[in-house]
């Protein structure tokens, strides 16, 4: 396994998803700022070097092929992107904004942070509501023509966007957005750690926001180093 610094966080994430897991443990952001050298994530997390290296080539020696996206065909990546990761936000935004209303009320005087948790997490949902939809309404189905092009051998189609740049660089925005919004979430709940006193409700929210940040994190994986990219590499293939 190459372990040279010209290889990035997102890199390994993306030659074997479970690396994911590893990455999460130290604390090192693989999606939205996945672009730097292992070298510099590990200064950044205050990781030992070595230590992140061998744990590396110790999940790198069982890839499954289940797991292996990067050659997935891109349509098949898309529908599993959307019956996976988007049907997960679409049904679990009404829970958390229950958990968290029902927290802000009963707890919100003693424990202020409660109310600003509420408050990120409504304007997270908002946005992601509405980013789901712009992908599956717009960017998606064109990266499908892009696919029932190149098998068909026939020219890309042409989009009313310009180039799939520009819906694209939009979409890594608004991940981008969402991913802080979550990490001063993390910071504000202590790493989504309860009081010991804190009742079942105050677990299951902390709980479920913290398994709702995993999966929006291998989300944006999939969308930012995978599907963009090779959608965009494919534009260019067939325009030329």
């Amino acid at each position: 396994m190459n372990t040279g610094t010209a290889k990035t966080v997102a890199d390994y994430v993306t030659e074997n998803i479970k690396n994911a897991h590893l990455f999460k443990k130290h604390g090192i952001d693989f999606c939205c700022g996945g672009n730097i050298s292992l070298a510099e994530a590990a200064t950044k997390a205050q990781v030992n070097l070595e230590l992140l290296e061998k744990e590396l080539q110790q999940t790198d020696a069982n890839i499954s092929a289940a797991y292996d996206y990067r050659n997935w065909k891109l349509d098949f990546l898309i529908d599993h992107i959307i019956n996976v990761h988007h049907q997960y936000v679409e049904e679990n935004i009404p829970l958390l904004i229950q958990y968290a209303a029902k927290l802000a009320k009963v707890h919100g005087g003693e424990r202020k942070e409660l109310l600003k948790i509420q408050q990120l997490f409504t304007e997270v949902a908002q946005e992601l509501s509405a980013h789901l939809k712009k992908e599956e309404l717009i960017l998606f189905p064109f990266i499908k023509k892009l696919v029932k092009a190149e098998k068909e051998g026939t020219p890309a189609p042409e989009p009313n966007f310009g180039k799939i740049d520009n819906p694209i660089e939009m979409m890594e925005a608004e991940h981008d957005e969402a991913g802080a919004i979550f990490k001063e979430i993390s910071h504000l709940s202590d790493n989504y750690t309860c009081p010991d006193w804190a009742c079942n409700t105050y677990r299951a929210f902390y709980s479920k926001l913290e398994e709702f940040e995993n999966d929006l994190h291998q989300h944006v994986h999939l969308e930012n180093n995978i599907l963009f990219p090779k959608a965009i590499e494919l534009e260019r293939s067939l325009n030329n």
